[in-house]
């Protein structure tokens, strides 16, 4: 070979290929897309799953949330009279006739004492549009009223002893079916589900 390119001496040009710098930034660039995609997308299958709330704690296997909740327990049962320990004066002011010794023999087999049955004073009689009136200490009121519903109870804080007064009004018709009377009973009695102690739920 002559000219310019003539080769002296017994060292030979080396022949390189170009770089080509451009491929490598791509490659580059192509890499961190696809890492951040999954990236994403592996945080969006955790919210999925973590129930969509964002906590990426907890789906990550954090401590589980330990909330403090009130327990119900039993409160004491009402002390309230049994039946058998109270005596009820049935007094009629309708004008209805037997209609207080109808209701005192009822209330008689359902375990009450029987007192004073007849007539309602003149302050009553032919006065009660309702059911009817109850008389007596507080806590006997409710024993009574499971017999019968719609009673008014006039608790009286004055009075001694055991003994209630059922006045019956113009629409008594009937003491309540003893069964669903002794289910009153029975419930009114019962021990109540009040809050107490506090638990956590994990």
């Amino acid at each position: 070979m002559g000219g310019q390119y003539r080769i002296t001496g017994d060292k030979y040009p080396r022949m390189r290929r170009p770089r080509r710098r451009g491929r490598v930034v791509l490659a580059v660039v192509a890499s961190v897309a696809v890492l951040g995609t999954a990236g994403w997308g592996t945080l969006q299958l955790i919210d999925v799953f973590s129930g969509g709330d964002g906590d990426l704690t907890s789906a990550a296997g954090s401590q589980p949330d330990c909330t403090t909740r009130p327990t119900a327990s039993p409160a004491p049962a009402k002390a309230l009279p049994a039946p058998r320990t109270l005596t009820v004066n049935v007094l009629n002011a309708t004008t209805r006739q037997g209609l207080a010794k109808q209701t005192a023999d009822e209330l008689k087999k359902r375990g009450f004492r029987i007192g004073k049955v007849g007539n309602a004073t003149a302050q009553y009689d032919k006065k009660v549009k309702g059911t009817g009136i109850l008389l007596g200490p507080a806590t006997a009121l409710p024993v009574l009223a499971t017999q019968l519903t719609g009673a008014e109870s006039r608790p009286q804080a004055d009075r001694r002893g055991t003994a209630v007064d059922l006045i019956i009004g113009d629409r008594f018709r009937a003491l309540n079916p003893k069964a669903a009377a002794d289910q009153a009973l029975t419930e009114l009695t019962a021990p109540q589900p009040t809050p107490s102690a506090q638990r956590k739920n994990c």
